[in-house]
């Protein structure tokens, strides 16, 4: 009776996980890719992340959003890997998110210049600014979660974030502003 109660269990985790990667994949993915600058690495950040994940999905407590304790995690498993002195510098290929509708071609081209301005801006700040904008704009993550996941106290998030964007105007600004 018990080994049935504990496969049943088990059979949830494993769906509920697996509905954690269909829902964070992506969003984990991206995190690895910002911080890495290389697709291949952010394969593996991402792939590891969800390994490690996994192998602790029994233990996760949701003391924070399941979003907040995958980033966490990728956002470790790049600290030791970087750590390990196997870290490479990439240029960043622009995000493009989706709009729902079809853009007219101008539109879609001055929206693709304009994004890829700002993430290779952004991409140009140190590591630790680039992060907590990633956080906060593409992940959408309150100071909360974002100071969560990087182990830091959340007013230590709000200087940072606020350090972010200023650096972020000034390079625009060094650029000539939004053109």
């Amino acid at each position: 009776m018990q080994g049935d109660y504990m496969r049943y269990l088990s059979e949830i985790s494993i769906t509920d996980f697996r509905l954690a990667v269909e829902a964070y994949g992506d969003d984990v993915w991206n995190y690895a890719y910002v911080l890495t600058r290389d697709r291949h690495l952010a394969d593996e950040i991402a792939q590891d992340t969800f390994v490690k994940a996994y192998r602790s999905f029994q233990t996760y407590r949701a003391e924070a959003s399941m979003k907040t304790w995958l980033l966490k995690i990728a956002r470790n498993t790049w600290l030791t890997h970087r750590n390990s002195a196997f870290f490479r510098r990439v240029v960043l290929a622009p995000f493009m998110a989706s709009k729902g509708t079809a853009p007219s071609a101008e539109n879609a081209y001055m929206d693709k210049v304009v994004t890829s301005e700002i993430w290779e801006m952004v991409m140009q700040l140190p590591a630790k600014y680039r992060e907590i904008l990633l956080l906060h704009a593409h992940h959408q993550l309150d100071l909360d979660e974002i100071a969560r996941a990087l182990g830091i106290s959340e007013s230590a998030c709000k200087s940072r974030l606020r350090r972010a964007k200023k650096m972020a105007a000034d390079a625009m600004n060094e650029r000539g502003g939004w053109r």
